[in-house]
């Protein structure tokens, strides 16, 4: 199995645990202020040795932040030692692969050995902002011929009589190296395939690839989709056994109620945006007494059973439960709440229930 992908698992928890970040900008916090936050929480990411940080692509989502994941990516290159550093994902049929080759292949160099690349086919917005990012190709996208180009362009490995075999390569790559004769030591960065159905999970699984999955959004589907990648599973130059990891929403806090007001405050965002309205989450004041009617309440229930709330030792024991259920390799959390302070306690919570160190280094 290669090592780059999997990287040694911590001491104190009994898998590598990670962490997926939206820059979340509930009601009240500005873009400056949700990204500060976020370079807080990398740093603490980083100092109590969970294994992974990635980054989530969104647009015109006013509560979340990460617009342009490999832009933060590469400010954080800079305020971390330790984390491995990613996209969870970046959403190819919106860029060009030469786009996404080149810019990760930018991180790698920045921070050798430390750089993932998550892919997803979802536009990560509505199907307005979709079409300004595709410039009219909303349903013309072909994923997989997308997705053989970007592997590609990261292994500088056209076939012989592709249109791009001999002049068009990433930079940074394997090909500039070759061409400044220089030794060839640049690693491109690891791909995984993200999704929440059966269809990354079936891609992943013949390529060979790790597979993320994301139960914070479908946790009805991810023993389905997680079954079907390890029946199927073809070994690869990447991966000789299947490797997964599984995406929860959490929110821990001191106390049990004030972990439930913080989810709550995030599952009515997902009610707005249920109901054809504008992602913003509101404070937990706002949303405890907002007049939901019965299909919003409805709706909100459904969401809120998605996250994973509690005290610290709550949210750890029902992690080692849905870990167990599913046989997952890693664990990825989402903090989801209102307010930077409230997501970064709740990390903290978590790291100390699974005896997480620290300071790492």
């Amino acid at each position: 199995m290669n090592d780059q992908i999997v990287g040694a698992p911590q001491e104190a928890a009994p898998f590598p645990l990670s962490i997926l970040d939206f820059a979340m900008a509930g009601r009240g916090v500005t873009a400056p202020e949700a990204l500060e936050a976020s370079i807080e929480l990398a740093r603490l990411v980083d100092r109590r040795g969970f294994h992974r940080y990635w980054v989530a692509e969104h647009h015109a989502m006013p509560g979340v932040t990460t617009s342009s994941p490999a832009m933060l990516l590469a400010r954080l290159v800079g305020e971390t030692q330790h984390v491995r550093l990613g996209a969870g994902g970046m959403m190819l049929p919106n860029f060009p692969p030469l786009v996404v080759a080149e810019q990760f292949g930018l991180l790698a160099s920045m921070a050798p050995g430390r750089i993932d690349l998550g892919i997803g086919r979802a536009p990560g917005t509505d199907m307005n902002t979709a079409a300004a990012l595709r410039r009219g190709q909303i349903g013309k996208e072909d994923f997989p011929a997308q997705f053989t180009e970007l592997l590609a362009f990261l292994d500088d490995d056209f076939p012989d009589d592709h249109p791009f075999k001999a002049g068009v390569y990433a930079v940074p790559g394997r090909r500039q190296e070759q061409e400044n004769g220089v030794p060839r030591s640049f690693a491109r960065p690891p791909v995984w395939l993200l999704g929440s159905s059966d269809y990354s999970a079936r891609l992943a699984a013949q390529l060979g690839l790790p597979f993320a999955f994301a139960a914070h959004l479908a946790d009805q589907n991810v023993m389905m989709a997680v079954d079907l990648y390890r029946r199927h599973f073809q070994p690869s130059a990447v991966l000789d056994t299947p490797y997964v990891m599984a995406s929860f929403g959490v929110m821990a806090a001191d106390d049990d109620h004030e972990a439930q007001r913080q989810a709550w405050a995030y599952s009515h965002a997902m009610m707005r945006m249920s109901t054809g309205r504008s992602f913003v989450v509101p404070t937990a004041e706002e949303a405890e007494t907002y007049a939901y009617s019965t299909r919003e309440r409805r709706i909100m229930a459904m969401w809120n059973a998605k996250i994973l709330s509690g005290t610290g030792h709550q949210v750890v024991e029902k992690l080692r439960a849905w870990q167990g259920r599913v046989g997952a390799d890693e664990l990825m959390i989402l903090n989801l709440g209102h307010s930077p302070q409230a997501i970064y306690r709740s990390t903290e919570l978590i790291a100390d229930g699974f005896g997480l160190p620290q300071n790492v280094g």
